[in-house]
Parts: structure tokens; C-alpha cells; sequence
């Protein structure tokens, strides 16, 4: 099949794909040009910023696909210009939305594609909505051949995944833990989340490619493995070899003392138990399956991640933000607790 992808440099599309390539497909990836060092060798490279549709027609102008997939797309905006460019030159449009946006708080943790879209919490998350709105709207008045796929965390070999971290990525996280400090854990820890890592959602995402049966049709692709937080950042330890200092905070009294944006990335994501049904996917793609537990996975990442220092991002700001939550929250209970020891000395 001739594949293009728009972007294809990222966590999930890197992995696809090397995928892609190692099956003898024929693969395009338009994009800057800025990280195609990663790109896998076999694929073909289309030099171009996606906003400049003239260049970009210009481009493709000769080529048809049989598939056409955007990475990153996050406003309708974005997939009104890729409806104008890709309009009969493909049989399949996948757009990559996410699991972010489905029902916040849930009325039930199992969630499947018919689960409600409705995220108060978070614009990222509303945006991808809006782009489901759009793009469905055109299957179902233009026949426009449209796949919608919502992935939850996805992972790599180049960044540990975690719930509480800062602008500059998780390594700041992982260099505490290296030096003994506390670090924090949302909520008392307990809550049900899923990681996925980018080999096995690259497996479940060719399985759709061409498949005729997923036109006009969203699908979750996610590990079937359960975590709570609390284990997720114990196999992280345990990668490490250092015994794991847990501090427990509200996600809601994080969110309120910034200025990272955890109102989004927390109430209106992580906070809440998740476990996905991925019946539908195996329907679609009968041989999928995600085999890399997260304790494997995770392993390799922290093995690759301090194999390489220029992936190790410091990030003084969110590690002094840490120590001055930890420090007030503590603090605070000290105080609390001297009060009533002594009402009840008198």
C-alpha cells in the first residue's frame, strides 16, 4: 500500500512507521524535516510545512494514496485544510484523536468507543471533539473515507510516562528518584490507568490501514494491562534499582497551585480510573495483540533514556515546585496536628 503520513517523526508514528516499512509498504512522511534522522530507512520524504497548502499541493500533486494519516492535527482547522488537499487522492483519512476526550468524570471506569465525548476539563481535549464532529460529518454527507483513532499514554524507549511532571518532560522526575527525593503521585495513587507502549499500538494502527471495515468508524487502541499509579511508579523504581519516596497529592489541589496545567492533564485525564475494552479493535484486527508489559517496557526505556544524556532534560523549576509542595503539604500537617495535641494536653 502507498501510505502518507503527516508528520510520522512522533512516539506513535515513528513506530508505525518503522512498521509500515518493515512490511514492504511504501511509505510518505511530509514534515519539516527537523527530526527525519529518525526516520526509518525505505521512506520517502516530503519537505514541507502542512500549513503552506500550496506547497504541499504542489507536492502531492502527482500522488495518490490508499491512505493518509495525520499526527498532528488538533483543531478543526487543521483537517478543513487536509479535507481541501486530500479530497479524492485517498481511500482512507485516519486522524488521530484521543482518549482524553471521552466522558470526564465517567459513568462507568470500562470504556469503549461508544463511550460519551465530553471533557470539561481540558481544550486539548474538547478540540479533538470538535475534529471527531467535523470529520464524521463528512463521511456521513460526503462519504469522505474517514477512521478516527483514540490512543490513551503511549510510550517509547526516549521518555519514562508519568502522571505529575514538568514543561521539560519526565527526566526531572526520574533524576529525584535517582537522588533519593520524594516525588508525587496524584490522588492517593489507587486510580486504574493503562500504558501502552508505541511497538504494540503500531501493531493495532496497521491493522486499520486499508481495512474497509473501519471506514466511518473511531477505535481505541491501548495495552489490555491494568495499572494503578502507585504500581506504574514502582516499576519505574524498581527500573531504577532505588526504593520508590511517594508523596500523595489531591490532582485538584495540584491543579490549583500551577502552574502546570494538571486541571487538563490530571481532572480531566489521569485522576480517573480507566480500563479500555478493545473488543473492537480486535474485531477489526483480529490478530492484534499488545505483548510488552509495562514493567518490560518500561525497563528499556529507563536503560535507553540513561544511555542517552541528551534526551535528560533538567527541569530546576519543576523540581524547586516539587520541593515546595512537599515541604508546605508537610508542614501544614505538623501544624494541624500541634494544634489538636494540645487542645487536648489542656
Amino acid at each position: 500500500m502507498k501510505v502518507l503520513f503527516i508528520g510520522g517523526t512522533g512516539t506513535i508514528s515513528a513506530a508505525i512507521s518503522k512498521l509500515l516499512i518493515a512490511q514492504g509498504h511504501d511509505l510518505y512522511l511530509l514534515n519539516r524535516g527537523k527530526r527525519n534522522d529518525v526516520l526509518p530507512q525505505g521512506a520517502h520524504a516530503l519537505i514541507a510545512d502542512i500549513n503552506d497548502e500550496q506547497q504541499v499541493s504542489a507536492l502531492i500533486k502527482e500522488l495518490d494514496f490508499d491512505c493518509v494519516a495525520d499526527f498532528i492535527a488538533f483543531v478543526p482547522e487543521h483537517l478543513q485544510r487536509d479535507y481541501r488537499l486530500f479530497k479524492g487522492k485517498t481511500r482512507q483519512f485516519i486522524f488521530i484523536s484521543s482518549a482524553s476526550a471521552y466522558q470526564k468524570p465517567l459513568s462507568d471506569y470500562r470504556v469503549t468507543e461508544a463511550t460519551p465525548l465530553a471533557n470539561p476539563y481540558w481544550q486539548y481535549s474538547r478540540d479533538k471533539i470538535a475534529c471527531e464532529d467535523y470529520l464524521m460529518k463528512l463521511y456521513r454527507e460526503e462519504g469522505f473515507p474517514v477512521t478516527i483513532v483514540r490512543p490513551s499514554y503511549t510510550y517509547d524507549e526516549r521518555n519514562v510516562p508519568l502522571g505529575v511532571h514538568g514543561a521539560n518532560g519526565t527526566w526531572q522526575v526520574i533524576k529525584r528518584m535517582k537522588e533519593g527525593k520524594p516525588v508525587i503521585i496524584h490522588g492517593d495513587g489507587t486510580a486504574l490507568w493503562t500504558m501502552t507502549h508505541n511497538s504494540d499500538f503500531a501493531k493495532g494502527f496497521v491493522g486499520l490501514i486499508g481495512n474497509i471495515h473501519a471506514l466511518g468508524e473511531a477505535v481505541q487502541i491501548t495495552s489490555d494491562e491494568t495499572l494503578t499509579w502507585n504500581q506504574i511508579y514502582q516499576c519505574i523504581a524498581r527500573a531504577l534499582n532505588v526504593p520508590l519516596k511517594a508523596v500523595h497529592v489531591s490532582s485538584e489541589f495540584l491543579a490549583a497551585a500551577g502552574p502546570y496545567d494538571f486541571a487538563g492533564g490530571l481532572l480531566g485525564d489521569k485522576a480517573v480510573s480507566v480500563v479500555f475494552d478493545n473488543a473492537k479493535l480486535k474485531r477489526l484486527v483480529p490478530e492484534f495483540t499488545a505483548t510488552k508489559r509495562f514493567d518490560q517496557g518500561i525497563k528499556e526505556t529507563i536503560e535507553s533514556v540513561l544511555a542517552h544524556p541528551e534526551w535528560q532534560r533538567e527541569d530546576s523549576e519543576f523540581d524547586q515546585w516539587c520541593d515546595t509542595i512537599i515541604d508546605n503539604m508537610q508542614q501544614l500537617a505538623k501544624k494541624i496536628k500541634g494544634v489538636y495535641d494540645n487542645r487536648h494536653e489542656v
